[in-house]
């Protein structure tokens, strides 16, 4: 039979589920209204599919895509900025991979953020404080919710297991995040001695026990439970999702240069598989303290896995059909501490982002903070107004409404004024 491994966790629904076969099922598609309103607004992108790239903890702009090498030692840091290939742009100098490649990236240096540790924030385009009360849909759920794609491939996947940050909300339960953590991989797999015969017929009569179900079900949850079944099914009939997740299907010297940012890799073939959006983390950026012996070994590693990542995406002609972004909740303090060598705390009033393809326009630095990095004095933008991008590189228009618990209409984004220079 199929298990569900992984924690227990209890959700804003009141259901408790297990963190493995969470797979979100497709609902309606963009309507003709929404789509004629997202053309007259030129907001229709060219990307099928995104990567989001989760720096939890908090990183540093000031030590990666903002440096201030003219602030006073107490806020330039240790690091030294280095040029790219687009002539004006520095960047960190442990970033030099990118550096080669900037012209296949983008930096916003303007943002702001709201003060908590939380991925709601950015995943959503709303705070955590106002999630706990109207339950907004993080951004791989609204793509659940909207594409259209193959019933064996999960139109969501996190690899980062499931946190509030990949939520659903009042999206419904059938628009979680499929998570392939811990031992529930092997749950891709047929059981042993079982031949798909014997299959189809566990899955009639899974069928006509929830058809008895559904009849004393008023909640709409068995709608939710019924599209889990019916994607686990078909995803362990094809095996397609578990060959993407087999990295060994690639060759030693791909697996070379991802060596230590695998789930770099792993979505990337997801998003070849024909996953719509896939969520990863890495690293841990809260340096309270020890900063910048932390960002000395994590920068060139996070290096590493975007411009791996990015390079293959143009080398297998896919940029314009992804759209990538790397950010964390909030940047970090422009003044340093002095603790362990020099740390950096929380700072929501400035954060850097970077973006990559989707259609958008690439090759620039969008917005420039004051001299000592503390605030923007350029081009400033709110966190979901980059997430208002996103969506529009997925052709998606933010204004448009879903109905909450309530049946009211819930906008995608309030704050959905995109940054026009990735336009």
């Amino acid at each position: 039979m199929l298990s569900f491994s992984g924690g227990s966790n209890k959700f804003c629904d009141g259901i408790n589920r297990r963190n493995f076969l969470k797979i979100g099922a497709f609902g309606s598609s963009l309507s003709l209204t929404d789509m004629l309103r997202a053309k007259e607004s030129g907001k229709v992108g060219t990307a099928k599919s995104a990567i989001m790239i989760y720096l939890p903890g908090g990183p540093s702009h000031m030590d990666m895509y903002d440096l201030k090498p003219n602030a006073p030692s107490e806020f330039r840091g240790d690091f030294k900025p280095i040029s790219t290939n687009v002539p004006g742009v520095q960047i960190s100098e442990h970033f030099p991979n990118q550096a080669k490649m900037f012209d296949k990236l983008a930096v916003v240096r303007s943002l702001v953020s709201v003060d908590e540790h939380s991925d709601s924030q950015v995943m959503t385009g709303y705070s955590e404080n106002i999630n706990r009360v109207v339950h907004h849909p993080s951004f791989g759920s609204v793509i659940s919710k909207l594409q259209s794609n193959q019933s064996d491939i999960p139109p969501f996947v996190s690899l980062r297991g499931m946190t509030k940050g990949t939520e659903p909300g009042y999206l419904g339960i059938a628009h979680r995040p499929f998570t392939p953590d811990g031992p529930g991989l092997q749950n891709l797999r047929l059981p042993n001695g079982v031949e798909n015969d014997r299959y189809d017929d566990r899955k009639s009569l899974l069928k006509n026990f929830d058809n008895v179900r559904r009849e004393i079900d008023a909640s709409g949850t068995m709608k939710g439970m019924d599209s889990f079944a019916t994607r686990a099914f078909e995803m362990v009939a094809s095996g397609t999702v578990r060959k993407a997740l087999d990295l060994s299907r690639e060759e030693p010297k791909v697996r070379d240069r991802y060596k230590g940012v695998e789930q770099f890799l792993t979505a990337r073939r997801l998003i070849e598989a024909g996953v719509g959006c896939v969520t990863l983390s890495y690293g841990g950026w809260d340096t309270h303290s020890g900063n910048f012996k932390t960002l000395k070994t994590q920068l060139p590693m996070l290096d590493r896995g975007i411009s791996s990542l990015i390079q293959d995406l143009h080398e297998r002609g896919m940029s314009d059909e992804v759209v990538t972004v790397v950010w964390g909740e909030f940047g970090r303090t422009p003044k340093i501490n002095m603790q362990d060598g020099g740390g950096r705390d929380h700072w929501s009033a400035a954060m850097s982002a970077l973006v990559a393809g989707g259609g958008l326009k690439m090759g620039q630095a969008i917005g420039a903070t004051n001299a000592r990095g503390e605030y923007p004095v350029d081009r400033k933008y709110k966190v979901p107004q980059l997430l208002s991008t996103i969506y529009s590189a997925m052709g998606i228009d933010s204004s448009s409404t879903f109905p909450d618990n309530f049946g009211r209409p819930m906008y995608i984004l309030d704050d959905r004024e995109p940054v026009t220079e990735l336009l």
